[in-house]
């Protein structure tokens, strides 16, 4: 699924990565505690999360994750934009909680990993 797929899904705003809305995303998960991140095989994937610190980004990076939607409106901080722009990461936010969001993607055929988070 494209990414601007998942944005529309999603009715979700892009805060950084415009130029990366055509990349393919392999699957994807929904977590708030990052060593859930870091176990799981993440590589290419999306990650919803409502935790909205550079620690997320640092835990991409590490995991791969192909883009990052902060869920229930939360606002990530300038200097969590620019880590994220930095390294290539596409952020989208939504209103949408969680649950409504991996809900979403589901019914549009987006699939957890094995060992999902």
């Amino acid at each position: 699924m494209k990414l601007n797929e998942i944005k529309d899904i999603l009715n979700a705003t892009v805060v950084c990565g415009q130029d990366k809305m055509d990349i393919e995303i392999a699957s994807g998960g929904g977590a708030d505690l990052m060593t859930d991140v870091l176990s799981a095989t993440a590589k290419g994937s999306v990650l919803l999360t409502g935790q909205n610190t550079s620690e997320v980004i640092e835990i991409c990076i590490m995991a791969e994750v192909g883009a990052v939607v902060f869920v229930r409106g939360k606002q990530p901080s300038k200097s969590v934009v620019e880590l994220a722009q930095t390294n290539s990461i596409p952020i989208l936010r939504t209103h949408e909680s969680m649950f409504v969001a991996c809900g979403r993607l589901y019914m549009q055929g987006l699939r957890g990993m094995d060992g999902s988070w």
